[in-house]
């Protein structure tokens, strides 16, 4: 309830301040609209404050009409009180205060994911699959949200916090430690090295006031190599971030002065150009970047304005398509609003924003920019993109399929569980390490004695064609034996189903599994002898004929 009353305040004092501090293209009626409605926003809360019959939560009444008219413009325009703002604090410096931990919902408690290596909560003997009892003493209930966890965790490097915990893998032992909280930093550069035939790799995940100079570093090091013959920058997965962040790394492969991208918000003055500052350190090294469906924003600025400017061959899957920028506005009593300004271009002057938030459908849900609705613009060499559906690869890698079996063992944390056994059984493997033959089998054999069970697709489309015949009045004793007989042919075999998918699996017990072993770098590296797209990237690099033609644009 303490927070209500400067809320409230804020409100009044944005009814008071009148239309003057809003923009001049504002019509006055609209600004007349606005101030009528803050004011009897301002008069309901007060009267349910002090009216209605039971007590309110006045404070977060107001903090959910906050996030629900936020969210009618766009999910990047967002409001942090001042007392939740590790999101922010981790995207500005790459680092947060805390023990270190993933965590997240498991039926109705929260556990353990996976201890950071080296972090507070790892030196504390955390293990994966651990469940949350309580914090400071006070018990973390049954449906308590992670969030709700994660906050009670967090807190000012130095603190301690004391946390009880169960263990169900020890018959369900309960155990009480006290972490001393420390700076968690997220590496920008968790990884980078030289493959084999000189090609070199940089894993670049956010792009934080850190990820310029790591990057820059990273390739200084890697040029030291006389053997270097190319550089694979990799983002997938990465967010985005700070696009001055985008520009400065973009300035270590283009001429100094080279636009990367520009900004347009709503007035024609608040147009901004960003351009390299520096001098270049790797002007000719052929580059290859990496993306898919989660690079986003910054990142798409640099892969995008690299695509552009015909300076890298783009590798992977067409991006996420985020073109919107945003800036952080103070509020009254330390909160912030991240505010989207504008819009970003890149150097050929497309916007590779995917969603219109401004037009919205009747139900008021909105959707992708249609291909058939983009626009062609084109590369410094006369190459053909488009803009609205973010950065579409030079060299489109094959989507990886999933289906029901692989689904339901990630959804369901039947690898999790499966890794949190092993793990459990032998604590302390080394370098040699890998899920092969043997770990297969025995997941394999583990989950066929579980209680594990899924609808698989086929099984799912029988039934609708089933129902469906029925509903139709097809369903004769002839029609009904074909479908038992197809039915029979289609039984169930898990054992089989996951021989079809063994790669597949392999893949997701190595992603559960080899956190528990190694940290960040380490597995990024040995990822990368079986990792498709970075393969490919390095095969192009090599073949400095395809490379030239991709950038050319002949056919």
């Amino acid at each position: 309830m303490k927070k209500l009353l400067p809320l409230s305040l804020l409100v009044v004092a944005l009814v008071c301040a009148g239309a003057s501090g809003f923009s001049k293209s504002q019509s006055s009626k609209s600004k007349d609209d606005l101030a009528r409605s803050l004011n009897t926003f301002n008069s309901i809360m007060k009267e349910l404050y002090t009216g209605y019959v039971d007590t309110i939560d006045g404070a977060g009444m107001v903090r959910e009409a906050i996030d629900n008219m936020l969210a009618e413009i766009d999910p990047y325009t967002e409001y942090y009180p001042s007392d939740d703002q590790d999101e922010l604090t981790t995207l500005a410096q790459g680092q947060y205060a805390g023990i270190g931990a993933y965590i997240l919902r498991r039926g109705d408690s929260v556990v353990v994911h996976q201890p950071r290596h080296g972090s507070p909560s790892a030196k504390a003997g955390l293990l994966p699959g651990d469940v949350f009892v309580a914090i400071n003493g006070d018990s973390v209930g049954r449906g308590v949200s992670v969030d709700k966890v994660s906050s009670r965790l967090r807190g000012q490097a130095g603190t301690k916090v004391s946390v009880t915990m169960r263990r169900p893998l020890a018959g369900d032992s309960i155990y009480t430690v006290e972490i001393t909280r420390g700076n968690i930093k997220v590496a920008p550069v968790p990884y980078y090295g030289l493959l084999p035939d000189g090609i070199g790799y940089i894993n670049l995940t956010t792009f934080s006031s850190e990820s310029a100079p790591a990057v820059k570093e990273a390739l200084r090091e890697l040029m030291k190599d006389s053997e270097l013959k190319g550089l694979i920058i990799d983002l997938r997965g990465n967010g985005g971030g700070y696009l001055e962040s985008a520009v400065q790394i973009a300035g270590n492969f283009v001429p100094k002065g080279t636009e990367i991208v520009r900004t347009r918000g709503r007035e024609a003055t608040q147009e901004k150009i960003f351009k390299t500052t520096q001098t270049p350190v790797a002007p000719k090294l052929p580059l290859a970047i990496l993306t898919d469906g989660s690079t986003a924003s910054a990142s798409e600025i640099l892969a995008g304005s690299m695509q552009d400017l015909d300076r890298a061959v783009i590798v992977g899957a067409r991006s996420f398509g985020k073109g919107l920028v945003q800036n952080t506005v103070n509020l009254p009593y330390g909160d912030i609003l991240k505010l989207t300004r504008g819009r970003y271009y890149i150097p050929s002057g497309r916007l590779i924003q995917a969603i219109d938030y401004s037009h919205r459908n009747p139900d008021g849900s909105v959707a992708r920019t249609p291909d058939s609705l983009t626009s062609v613009f084109h590369t410094r060499a006369g190459r053909e993109v488009r803009d609205g559906g973010g950065i579409t690869p030079d060299v489109k890698m094959p989507e990886t399929r999933t289906n029901r079996l692989l689904y339901s063992i990630v959804s369901e944390n039947r690898a999790f569980d499966f890794a949190n056994e092993r793990h459990a059984a032998n604590p302390a493997a080394g370098e040699g390490f890998e899920v092969d033959s043997t770990v297969y089998e025995a997941f394999k054999e583990w989950l066929g004695k579980s209680s594990f069970r899924y609808e698989r697709q086929s099984e799912a489309g029988l039934k609708y064609l089933r129902e469906a015949v029925e509903l139709e009045g097809y369903m004769t004793d002839s029609v009904a034996a074909e479908f038992d007989r197809l039915a029979a042919l289609l039984s169930h075999d898990l054992g089989r189903e996951m021989d079809a998918n063994r790669e597949a699996i392999i893949d997701i017990l190595e992603a559960e599994m080899e956190p528990r072993y190694f940290d960040d770098g380490e597995i990024i590296r040995r990822s990368l002898p079986k990792d498709k797209t970075v393969q490919r990237a390095r095969e192009l690099l090599l073949n400095s004929d395809e490379y030239k033609k991709i950038l050319s644009g002949k056919k």
